[in-house]
């Protein structure tokens, strides 16, 4: 297995590109570990090293992604988020305490929180709705990426057009935060349910918008029709 991880190291480091990394770093505030390979790279071998591995048992491949996630750079921790996603038919309840722990010691930026959440972690919680209390723990958390993975986890399921009253819930919960990312998050989950629940999330946004932050509020509102943003913009 080690092997494996070997080549495709060698193989991400052949792929770099240096001006593409010169231009990651600034799409973050925080401290990120890029080695400048492009997403379409990163996801053709994401493709083709899993073809290698997928006969391997879950147990393993989680191994792998837990190497992968150890190295800390956004190429491989795309890599495992990649993997775990694409082992969705074998999750099982256990999974749910391990994927919050890779959660907290792994994930540090927006846009690890927002791949592993919105895909592998969203999944297995559409799976698992039994965890749907603790998700509500993670909105109260000191650690800014639970706060931001308590909404846009829900994605996956609002998709469906299903855990609404859990995203009120939580854009409650979140609602005076004072971190940008994590404002950005829960308004980006309320554009998501504004695809199919327009009406709540209006009267929601109606209701609460002297509450929220203006960064929030404007995601929120995005896709709702453009009379009704007028409506909510008045003073």
């Amino acid at each position: 297995m080690k092997n494996i991880l070997a080549e495709l190291h060698r193989e991400l480091k052949n792929n770099v590109d240096t001006k593409y990394r010169k231009d990651s770093f600034g799409f973050f505030k925080e401290e990120v570990k890029c080695l400048g390979v492009r997403s379409k790279v990163t996801d053709a071998l994401a493709k083709k090293y899993f073809f290698e591995i997928k006969d391997l048992g879950k147990k393993e491949i989680f191994s792998l992604c837990e190497e992968l996630l150890k190295a800390g750079t956004n190429e491989e921790e795309k890599i495992a988020f990649d993997w775990l996603h694409r082992l969705k038919k074998q999750y099982a309840v256990s999974d749910f305490l391990l994927f919050e722990k890779w959660l907290k010691k792994h994930v540090g930026n927006w846009g690890s929180c927002d791949d592993f959440c919105t895909h592998a972690f969203g999944e297995l919680l559409l799976q698992y709705p039994k965890f749907l209390p603790r998700i509500k723990v993670w909105a109260k958390s000191k650690n800014r990426w639970s706060r931001r993975a308590s909404a846009v986890v829900l994605i996956p399921a609002l998709r469906q057009g299903k855990f609404l009253s859990e995203v009120f819930q939580i854009a409650d919960t979140l609602l005076k935060d004072e971190d940008d990312l994590v404002r950005k998050g829960y308004g980006w989950t309320l554009k998501e349910a504004s695809n199919i629940f327009p009406c709540e999330v209006f009267d929601y946004v109606m209701k609460n918008k002297n509450k929220m932050s203006r960064v929030a509020l404007r995601y929120a509102i995005e896709k709702l029709p453009s009379e009704w943003k007028q409506q909510v913009l008045k003073h």
